[in-house]
């Protein structure tokens, strides 16, 4: 009934760390690449309004903020090392996964390799965010799943609940990934890993450490609900079932295709995983509640690396004979080849003007994954450029005002994107902190600014509706940076007719 217990896996392979220490090795290089990313800025901010939670996300990527900032300060290195350790933490998850499904040396190695290659954890796995981290907490499950059935010991679900309640804690997908191996192992008919104590306790663990922010969401009335109705409506692009699958091809990378795909296939179809079935029903149950949701194509990444792991897995049991055996030194190569070719696609390590020359002759363009208009360069790149420019030209205009008046003035932004530009650039500029309506900034509040805001964009006559005295004094613009950051009036808004304070529940802007 149980044959792998009897399977002890051997050390893991001194290739996998090989690997990871390669994998970090590059995101050091590049750690300052073009600049701070629009979402780094407003983790950092987070992390000075330490909380139960935020708008779109739970409150652990505040609190590493936090720490981080505290310990290394607030430079590119500072905030980006973690990400970069947490990606060759990866590379050595999926070696540990193969190693785990029966793989050897070969199997890990590739395995890990193949996390090398994937064009989404190599831009993951630069900027800081709760991104970077949410595989090591998908894959750690799945980990200790195989262990479980593996060593038969159900009170490892104890440890799946702590992962999974910590995984809660950075971003709440961590519920999907939960639900698909649930319903994965009712589909694989193995029923045995869920009636018993351990699974609930776990289940249990993991609802105690998640309660503290599902207690704020109720309190601050369901924010992320709101979020998300928004986003499907005005920003996020809606694909279909084709264009997310090849989503899924283009955002791993085209080499890793077979790979994963004969991963799934090996899972739900060969009689030797059968008793590891339940995380291939888990990732096709995944795939289908991301397209009925209308999911990003990279909300599925993080189930990937099991996939990969099992594709390497097969492969090394396709090719032990001599007339395959070429299938390995092949496969290496063409995931090495693979892995040289899409970097500069994921990681700044171009200059712009020769990053665009070099996509244009690969015929490749981004996959979009909101509505917005872009520029010259993909989203994740031109999110890089413009927010020190911007800071600056702020900063131009506060200046001008007497001393008197900047006393009692705050500085208004559309979005978190600007405000963070504000807060982070703004201690050495001298300006004070920034307000926003967009998500978590609108409920920090007005402050206490009752008389002129200095407003980064918007419109004249939206502007009009509060303040009877509204002057255009500066413009925003930066060549790379997205279309909608450029060409905006920085406006001068003084003499209020109505009180600010009252005025808020106008800004709100969830989305």
């Amino acid at each position: 009934m149980y044959p792998v217990a009897d399977i002890v896996p051997g050390q893991l392979s001194r290739l996998v760390y090989l690997i990871a220490f390669i994998k970090l090795c590059i995101h050091i290089a590049f750690i300052n690449g073009y600049g701070i990313f629009r979402d780094e800025l407003y983790y950092i901010v987070c992390g000075r309004h330490l909380a139960w939670g935020y708008v779109e996300f739970p409150p652990l990527i505040g609190l590493i903020s936090y720490v981080v900032t505290s310990v290394l300060g607030e430079s590119l290195f500072a905030i980006r090392i973690l990400p970069a350790i947490a990606g060759a933490g990866l590379v050595v998850l999926a070696g540990m996964l193969a190693r785990e499904l029966g793989g050897g040396r070969f199997a890990q190695a590739l395995a890990a390799l193949s996390i090398l290659a994937a064009t989404i954890w190599m831009g993951l796995n630069h900027v800081f965010s709760p991104n970077a981290f949410e595989p090591l907490f998908w894959m750690g499950c799945a980990l200790i799943f195989l262990r479980i059935v593996r060593t038969r010991d159900q009170k490892l679900w104890l440890w799946f609940g702590a992962l999974a309640g910590l995984g809660l804690m950075n971003k709440h997908s961590m519920l999907f990934f939960g639900f698909a191996l649930v319903a994965g192992i009712i589909l694989a008919r193995q029923y045995r890993y869920l009636i018993n104590k351990w699974f609930w306790l776990g289940g249990a663990i993991a609802l105690l450490i998640f309660l503290p922010h599902l207690i704020w969401q109720v309190q601050t009335g369901m924010p992320q609900l709101e979020l998300l109705r928004n986003a499907e409506k005005t920003k996020n692009l809606i694909v279909g079932p084709w264009q997310f699958f090849l989503g899924q091809i283009l955002i791993l990378n085209p080499v890793t295709f077979p790979l994963w795909l004969g991963g799934l296939v090996f899972l739900l179809i060969r009689k030797e995983a059968r008793f590891y079935r339940a995380l291939g029903w888990a990732y096709l149950v995944l795939f289908v509640t991301m397209i009925a949701l209308h999911g990003k194509n990279y909300y599925l990444a993080p189930a990937h690396p099991m996939l990969l792991a099992a594709g390497a897995v097969w492969l090394e049991r396709v090719s032990t004979g001599s007339a395959t055996k070429w299938l390995r030194p092949f496969a290496a190569t063409v995931v090495i080849a693979g892995t040289i070719i899409v970097t500069p696609l994921a990681l700044p390590v171009l200059p712009p003007e020769t990053y665009i020359r070099y996509s244009r002759a690969l015929g490749v363009d981004e996959v979009a994954t909101e509505r917005h208009k872009r520029g010259p360069l993909p989203q994740f790149y031109a999110d890089m450029f413009g927010w020190k420019e911007l800071a600056d030209r702020v900063a131009d205009v506060y200046r001008t005002l007497p001393p008197e008046e900047r006393a009692r003035t705050g500085i208004f932004a559309q979005n978190y994107g600007e405000a963070g530009a504000v807060d982070y650039f703004g201690p050495h500029l001298g300006l004070p902190p920034a307000i926003s309506g967009h998500n978590s900034y609108w409920l920090w509040g007005p402050r206490e600014y009752d008389s002129t805001l200095i407003v980064i964009g918007g419109k004249e006559e939206g502007a009009r509706k509060v303040f009877d005295e509204v002057t255009p004094a500066a413009k925003t613009f930066h060549p790379y940076a997205m279309p909608y950051e450029n060409d905006q009036t920085i406006w001068i808004c003084r003499k209020p007719h109505v009180d600010l304070k009252s005025a808020w529940r106008m800004t709100k802007k969830y989305m």
